[in-house]
C-alpha cells in the first residue's frame, strides 16, 4: 500500500470523525458549557482539548509536509503554537472546527500519488528538544506520523467522553458504514 493511500484517507476520516465529536458536543450543551470543554483534560500535566484538536491537525499536516520533503509553512508554526498555548487561549469551538477544516482542504488538495516517492528514503526527525531519530519514510509513517495523530485524537475522544459527551462507537467510526453489508444492521 502506498504512503498516500495509507495515511490521507485515515487522517480525513478520523478528522472528519473529530469534527463530528465537536458539533455532538456542542448540541448536546449549553452554549458556555460546551466552549469550556476546551479547557477540559485528562490529567493536570496533559495538554487540554483544545491543543489536543490543534496537534491533531498538526500531526496530519506535519506528516505531509516531511513526506514530500517540504519545509514547514508559517501556518504550521502558527498551529503548534497555538497549540502550545492551548491552556492560556484555549479559543472557540469554531476555531477548532476551523483548524480541522484548514487540514481537511490541505489533505483534500493532494494528489493520489504526493506521498510516494522512495518509503526507504531517510527522513530526520528532529524533536524540539533536540533528539533526532533517523528513519525511512515508511517508519515515519507507520512508527510515528500515525502513531503521533491517534495520541492525540483519542486523547480527545477521551477528553470529551469524561466530560460526559455522549459519544460511542458509532461516532468513531462513522466511514466504516460505507462497506457495511445490506442487510446486516441490526434494527432498534
Amino acid at each position: 500500500m502506498s504512503l498516500t493511500k495509507l495515511l490521507v484517507p485515515t487522517y480525513m476520516q478520523m478528522l472528519k470523525s473529530l469534527s463530528g465529536w465537536l458539533t455532538k458536543a456542542q448540541a448536546q450543551m449549553p452554549e458556555a458549557d460546551a466552549e469550556a470543554l476546551l479547557s477540559a483534560r485528562l490529567a493536570p500535566d496533559m495538554f487540554p482539548l483544545s491543543t489536543q484538536v490543534r496537534f491533531v491537525c498538526v500531526q496530519a499536516q506535519e506528516g505531509i509536509y516531511r513526506l514530500r520533503g517540504e519545509a514547514f509553512p508559517d501556518s504550521l508554526d502558527d498551529l503548534v503554537n497555538e497549540g502550545r498555548n492551548g491552556v492560556e487561549q484555549p479559543g472557540s469551538l469554531s476555531d477548532a472546527q476551523a483548524r480541522i477544516d484548514e487540514t481537511l482542504a490541505l489533505l483534500d488538495g493532494l494528489s493520489s500519488d504526493a506521498l510516494d516517492g522512495d518509503p526507504g528514503r531517510p527522513v530526520a526527525h528532529e524533536l524540539p528538544n533536540g533528539m533526532i531519530f533517523d528513519l525511512t519514510a515508511e517508519q515515519y509513517a507507520r512508527d510515528w506520523a500515525l502513531v503521533q495523530f491517534y495520541f492525540h485524537l483519542m486523547t480527545a475522544y477521551a477528553i470529551l467522553r469524561s466530560e460526559k459527551v455522549e459519544l460511542g462507537k458509532v461516532d468513531y467510526i462513522p466511514h466504516m458504514f460505507a462497506y457495511l453489508r445490506p442487510g446486516t444492521m441490526p434494527e432498534g
